[in-house]
């Protein structure tokens, strides 16, 4: 039976990155689960890549469809932005293929509740906060239109995301420090292949 791990980390911590590496690493042969979100798609992403880009009214239909298994709703200065995952076949714990998704933490406590605690792997990537704010600055600037508020709502909102209470509560004991990204990919790779030992 296949196991469903879960990159989660506070923004800017290189869980994207990290994500990305995994699933080009052949050894792993990880199958990508894409989430869903309501946000406006960033420069450089791609929809069905990064995520499924939909609107409201998409998130409203597969709700009613009973197809949503967690849904989180973030108050921006932009309005309302929804990040969501779905039930639409992406994830099947009958296949060989062990698969990836990213997400938070409390995306990653529904995803256990509906899949069950055996099947769903936690991956909490971490790196020190004023590192990451730098990195988030840094990439903002890079945007045509930098929302320097919403990174900084972001930044905050993490720290209560992440709360040490809150990763406990899923009983998140193992952090893998994003200090140097190829020692940390080493760790999480070989916690990967210990899995299927």
């Amino acid at each position: 039976m296949s196991k469903l791990f879960c990159i989660m980390g506070k923004s800017a911590s290189g869980k994207d990155t990290i994500f990305k590496r995994l699933i080009q690493n052949e050894t792993l042969n990880l199958k990508t689960v894409v989430s869903y979100t309501t946000r406006p798609m960033r420069e450089g992403e791609q929809d069905g890549v990064e995520y499924h880009f939909v609107n409201g009214q998409r998130l409203e239909e597969l709700k009613k469809a009973g197809k949503v298994i967690e849904c989180r709703d973030y108050h921006t200065i932009h309005g309302i932005w929804s990040y969501f995952t779905v039930d639409d076949g992406q994830i099947d714990f009958e296949s060989e293929q062990d698969a990836i998704i990213i997400g938070t933490l409390e995306s990653y406590a529904q995803i256990r509740i509906y899949y069950g605690k055996e099947n769903v792997v936690p991956i909490y990537v971490n790196v020190e906060d004023g590192e990451r704010l730098t990195r988030a600055l840094n990439r903002e600037k890079q945007q045509d239109a930098p929302k320097y508020l919403e990174l900084c709502r972001r930044f905050l909102a993490d720290a209560e995301d992440f709360s040490e209470e809150k990763l406990k509560a899923c009983e998140i004991d193992k952090i893998y420090e994003n200090i140097e990204m190829e020692a940390c990919l080493a760790k999480i790779c070989s916690d990967i292949l210990a899995f299927r030992a």
